[in-house]
């Protein structure tokens, strides 16, 4: 077991979250959710591929002009901890979403913390829980077609 190569693969996962959020690919965010669950900011779990999607397409908005959220998040701060015998991890990591479009100039909508699990399933690690918690709130009405209720 390559304990560097895990640790790069989940931050390489983490990552990935994020590019797919922003070009609007909610099918492929609730894949990855398949196995897991996403615990949103009012408590809410939603586990499982459909559950996942269905959270996303029902409080995050797209435009049809680019398919997309107009959104760039940023993940900083990414600790990760694997746990032995080396087929679980957690991780901490920070958001900050970025949002801009024609009549609403670029600015920070929200920022805060992710805390994560992970399984390594098959060779490959995989989210198994996922929970977010704001910590700064901005302007998500270009954002979000729901109230955060953090």
């Amino acid at each position: 077991m390559d304990r560097q190569a895990d640790i790069h693969a989940i931050e390489t996962l983490i990552y990935h979250y994020a590019d797919l959020i922003d070009a609007g690919r909610f099918e492929d965010v609730a894949r990855l959710f398949a196995n897991g669950c996403v615990v949103s900011p009012d408590g809410e779990e939603c586990s499982g591929e459909g559950p996942v999607l269905a959270l996303y397409r029902k409080t995050a908005r797209i435009y049809p002009d680019t398919g997309t959220p107009c959104t760039e998040h940023m993940t900083s701060n990414v600790s990760v901890q694997l746990a032995e015998p080396g087929d679980t991890a957690t991780s901490s990591s920070r958001f900050t979403v970025l949002q801009a479009r024609e009549d609403f100039p670029l600015q920070v909508i929200i920022a805060g913390q992710y805390r994560d699990r992970f399984r390594k399933r098959n060779g490959q690690w995989e989210f198994t829980r996922r929970e977010m918690y704001p910590r700064l709130i901005g302007d998500l009405s270009r954002h979000l077609m729901v109230p955060l209720n953090p």
